[in-house]
Formats: C-alpha cells, structure tokens, sequence
C-alpha cells in the first residue's frame, strides 16, 4: 500500500488531457490519471474501451494526439518503446514474446539495452529469480517450460532494466491458481520496493485484491476512479457497463439426454515440432451437459481442438463418435454436417478473417450447412440476413451496417463468431476459449448462451483456462496435462485448487481416462 509520503510527492506517472485518434475514431478522449510510487494501480473497462490504445502511449508505442505526460514531475515525449524504458517504464505483454528454441537467457539478452555484457548475464537472471522467488534456469529451452515458467522470464528481463513502473497486461490469463498465488507474492514485494504497478485485467477480483486505486475507462472516456477493495466484482463490472451485469442462470429444465459427443482412446501425433501428442484420450458427453476441459497452456489442448474439429483427422476414425457416427477421419465440413461446430481458441485469423465483413465471414463457416449455395452460387442476401441476426441476438456493436471483421473489438468479434455458431443449432458444440480476454458483459453473455444451448439438448465441449468459468457453466470438468486427461469429475466435489494441483501434475489421477 502507498504510504502518505508517496502520496504527497509528484506522481511517477501523470497524464493529463490524452486523447488518441484514428482518422474519425477517438480510442481515447480526454483521459488523466496518476501513478504513485509503490502504488498498483488497476485499469479495467469492457473490450473496446481504450485500454490497449492508452497503454500502447504510455509504453510509446503510440503518440498522442493530444495531452501531455509528465514522469517524475517532468513532461516527456515517448517516440518508442526505447523511450519508455529508458525512464523507466517497463511492460509484462499478456502474450508472451519468445522464442521457444531459445533459452531462457538467450531470451532475455535479446531485450537488453544494447551494449548490455553478457558475461555475468547468469548471475544476474539467478539473483532476480532468488529476489522475487521466481524459480529460473538460464540454460533451459522455452519450449520445455510451463505457461507459468514463461511468464517468470517476461517479468525477469522487464526486472532486468530495474524498471519504476512495470505494466502487467492480464498476467495471469494462463496460469494455474498456484502459480498466480505466487505471482501475487511477487507483486507485493515489487510494490514494497517503491516500484510503481499498473494491472490491466477482466479478473475484477485480482483488481480488488492487489490495486490500492483503479480508473474505469469506458468507450474510450475516463468515468472514475475508485478504492477497488471498497468495491464489489459485481459493482465494479456495472461502472465498466455503465449498467448491473446480469447473474448466468443455468435453465432448471435442463436434462442430460444421450451421448452425443464420444472419445474412444483418441491418440494423434502433434504436427507441431514443439506440439503435445495426444495420448489414449477418453470421454463423454450427453446431451444437455457441458463438460469443461481445464489446462495449462500448451499441454494439448490445441492438438485437442484441431482432432475434435476436423482440422487434423485421426488415425481411427472410429476414435471420435458425433450421436454415434464415426467422425474421425471426417473434415471439418462434414463433421458440420453431422451436427457439429466449432469455435477456436484465436477470433483473429482463425475463427474470422480480419478483411472480410461479417456477412462474408458468416459464410465461411456456414457455407456448407447453412442453406446458403445452390449450384455454386451463394445466396448473399440470405447469408447479410442470417448475420444481422447473430449481431442483433448477441449484440454485437460495430460500425456500419456491414463492416470489416477486424474493425471491431475482441469482445464484440468474439460475439459475433460464438454466435454464428450458436445460432447453428449444433447437437454438439466444441468451443475453446470463449472469454479469452473479454470483458464481463460478453462473458456473462457468451457464457448464458452456452447454456442455454445446452438447455435446448446439444452437448457442450468447453476448453478453457478459466477456472471461474469452468466453474460457473461445467456439469463435470476433466484436466488436459500433457496430451492426457483425468477423470470429468461433477463440478460439485471439486475446489479450484484441486483442478490447479491437476494442472500442475501435484496429485494423483492425473493421467487417468475419462469416462
């Protein structure tokens, strides 16, 4: 906590009156704020918010269209990340920027101040890791290393420049409950240092827990500031929305019908050089149900995704049944045919394509069961028709009657590519990530929608790192650890530190089929 002498001198941080256009768009209008010496300081608002854009001027990876910033009192002009760093401002990117044939030394030279030697390199990285007990061998391959391990490495080489402000970009996205504990120890003892923090994350209880202050930015605008400890998740979700978030309700008519989606020792080699093959994988899931697959990243569950879609076909094709009928060695489109969709893990590139409108990318994935050809011809104004719908049904905000995939938001991108499958009315439904980075009100919205599809008797597969999500959606969830699953257990006998000790390999069962 920031004491009353750190209150009292200049802020580290002071920006005054940003604002950031695109052309006609403003990111960011008018937004102040300060950042105190030893102080962590929450910035949270919805997906389309502004926060990556105000983030990006502070970093200098943007200038200003107007306003001014003042570090340690004086005003600064920041044309580059190089910049920043030289103040000493430091940034933890929420996807991590490594190279995984590199160790974790040679990852971190590559971003020291040039000039930097290298001779006592080893020693440095040992004694940032003994200070901020963050367990690191220099000499290690990233590629073998857990999500958790790698963040260690982003935090190291940012300590390395010994920086004053260190912003950290949802940190803990991909990391089990234990290692975000420890990451929580990390940052208090940063803070007690003097170092200044700035947290961006949708996880409100992080914010209420770690944050001493936090601004809301809300369609590009500053609508406050606020003592986060003196807030409710649920409070702090509303000033975000600018209105309450409504509670997910799982439908009471919900019942579990019969299988529709069935593993049956699924094994596949990775195409990945560094990929995780998929080793004797068993489950089942009923109509009705969804069924949460919890993780650590890179332990598979790419791999998973791509033989249960179509996009990688498996040795038997009798490994993966859809209501019975063999689908492994099936494509993706007449997997869709049997009553399948799917939703992967990257909206970007994957589950849309950024130049297409929305009407277009409608049709890529529904052009094969969607009613939308005949003869070879597409039938545009049916395929704008049934687009508009999933924009209206899942409110997805954009602007201009059809526009370009990659001009909206995550979350409202994301909407719109859950919805276009939702709407399908699959009789199964394999969705990976759905609220990979979005914000409350789409979660809460993606997340109903989940179930009520589930209500409506399709059988939901949920791949996600979300313990609160698996939680709050899951019948029964099961652990991918290195290409293996344990048991789905009811979602009712387990605690989330159970689900971590299985992420993390630390409790027996863990290679255990599912059934």
């Amino acid at each position: 906590m920031i004491n009353e002498q750190e209150m009292q001198a200049p802020p580290l941080l002071s920006l005054r009156g940003i604002v950031k256009r695109f052309g006609a768009f403003t990111a960011n209008d008018e937004i102040s704020l300060d950042i105190h010496q030893g102080e962590a300081h929450g910035l949270i608002g919805e997906n389309g918010a502004g926060k990556s854009t105000l983030v990006k001027i502070i970093y200098g990876l943007l200038e200003p269209t107007a306003g001014v910033i003042a570090f340690a009192g004086q005003p600064v002009r920041l044309r580059s990340p190089q910049d920043a760093r030289a103040l000493g401002v430091g940034m933890v990117f929420q996807h991590f920027s490594l190279f995984d044939n590199l160790t974790v030394a040679e990852n971190i030279a590559l971003v020291l101040p040039k000039g930097t030697p290298l001779s006592g390199l080893r020693e440095s990285i040992h004694a940032v890791a003994t200070r901020y007990n963050m367990p690191l061998e220099p000499d290690r391959e990233v590629w073998t290393l857990s999500a958790g391990e790698r963040q260690r490495i982003e935090i190291a080489r940012c300590l390395l420049q010994d920086p004053k402000l260190i912003i950290l970009d949802e940190p803990t996205s991909v990391l089990t409950p234990q290692e975000a504990m420890g990451l929580f120890e990390t940052l208090e003892r940063l803070k007690a240092e003097g170092r200044a923090l700035l947290y961006i994350s949708h996880k409100l209880e992080e914010v209420r827990r770690l944050c001493d202050r936090a601004t809301i930015l809300r369609l590009g605008s500053k609508v406050g500031d606020c003592d986060p400890r003196k807030e409710s998740a649920r409070a702090l979700a509303a000033l975000m929305v600018g209105a309450a978030i409504s509670d997910i309700e799982a439908p009471a008519a919900r019942q579990h019908g019969p299988e529709r989606l069935t593993l049956r020792g699924l094994s596949a080699p990775s195409q990945e050089i560094h990929g995780v093959d998929l080793k004797d994988l068993s489950l089942t899931v009923r109509g009705g149900e969804v069924v949460g697959i919890a993780g650590v990243a890179g332990n598979g569950q790419s791999e998973f995704f791509a033989a249960l879609s179509g996009e990688a076909l498996t040795p038997a094709a009798d490994a993966i049944l859809l209501d019975g009928a063999p689908a492994g060695a099936k494509g993706v489109n007449e997997r869709r045919r049997l009553g399948a969709a799917f939703v992967p893990e990257e909206r970007n590139g994957h589950g849309a394509a950024g130049d297409f409108t929305l009407t277009e990318n409608f049709i890529l994935s529904r052009h094969a069961t969607g009613g939308l050809t005949s003869r070879g011809l597409i039938h545009f104004e049916t395929a704008r028709a049934l687009a508009q719908n999933v924009i209206k049904t899942f409110d997805v905000r954009k602007a201009g009657p059809d526009p370009a995939a990659r001009t909206l938001s995550g979350g409202n991108l994301q909407k719109f590519v859950v919805g276009r499958e939702i709407l399908s009315e699959p009789g199964v439904l394999v969705i990976n990530q759905p609220t990979w980075g979005v914000d409350a009100a789409a979660a809460a919205t993606i997340r109903q929608a989940l179930l009520d599809l589930a209500a409506r008797g399709a059988a939901v597969l949920l791949i996600s790192q979300d313990l609160d999500e698996l939680f709050e959606i899951c019948d029964r969830i099961a652990v991918m650890r290195e290409g293996r699953l344990s048991a789905a257990l009811e979602t009712g006998g387990l605690t989330r530190e159970d689900v971590g000790l299985l992420m993390a390999g630390a409790a027996p069962g863990d290679s255990a089929h599912a059934h």
